[in-house]
């Protein structure tokens, strides 16, 4: 594993040869300028988070739903390279996964096959987990398959401050893990403190969801 500190010296992260090995040799990377009519799939998300922004691009067999081909590009950081060189590997190896079974890959599931990532980094793999989702539901649209789109939605937790659930779970997954942290990142339930019992709550899930 190989150490890496933060600008303040004040951590480090530790990121296994796995990791390193698909950051320095991202596996299905699109290198070339994308012709996207070679593809029926395609997927894009970004994450506050660092900035990261990812685009996928899918080759689907209509029959099967088996996913072909799987290209990438992204401009973000070496763990969000990692983990999307990951997936990448994941859908299309043995044949290709189908659309079902893809939709089942979790960010823990790519973090177990890099060997891990720093805490920190973790919202990285959930970057590329929703990506791929995004293409799925983009597959399913273009082939008027629309009973099998899945819509993620939010909700509303504190109507003063506008705060959905979403951005409570976007705050877990930067670090805040505690009210107050997340309080600090969204401004949830300062003046509504009567919604920070669910807010707790949400915390509670989002910290087992994402890390045990």
């Amino acid at each position: 594993m190989s150490d890496v500190s933060s600008r303040d010296k004040k951590q480090s992260w530790f990121y296994t040869d796995i990791v390193k090995d698909h950051f320095f040799n991202p596996r299905n990377f699109m290198h070339e300028e994308v012709d996207e009519t070679q593809y029926n799939a395609i997927g894009k998300v970004g994450s506050p988070a660092c900035g990261d922004e990812l685009r996928v691009w899918m080759r689907v067999d209509p029959q099967t739903e088996r996913i072909l081909d799987f290209r990438w590009k992204t401009f973000g950081c070496g763990s969000a390279i990692a983990s999307t060189s990951m997936a990448s590997v994941m859908v299309t190896e043995n044949r290709g996964m189908t659309l079902e079974e893809a939709r089942k890959v979790k960010p823990q599931d790519i973090m177990a096959r890099l060997g891990g990532l720093p805490e920190r980094k973790f919202h990285c793999s959930v970057l590329c987990d929703k990506a791929l989702r995004d293409a799925i539901n983009d597959f399913y649209r273009r082939s008027d398959q629309f009973d099998k789109i899945v819509v993620e939605a939010s909700r509303i937790i504190d109507p003063v401050s506008k705060v959905t659930d979403h951005d409570i779970e976007e705050a877990v997954l930067e670090g805040a893990h505690t009210i107050e942290l997340v309080q600090q990142r969204t401004k949830v339930g300062i003046g509504n403190p009567g919604c920070l019992p669910a807010v707790e709550e949400l915390i509670r899930f989002y910290k087992e969801k994402y890390f045990g």
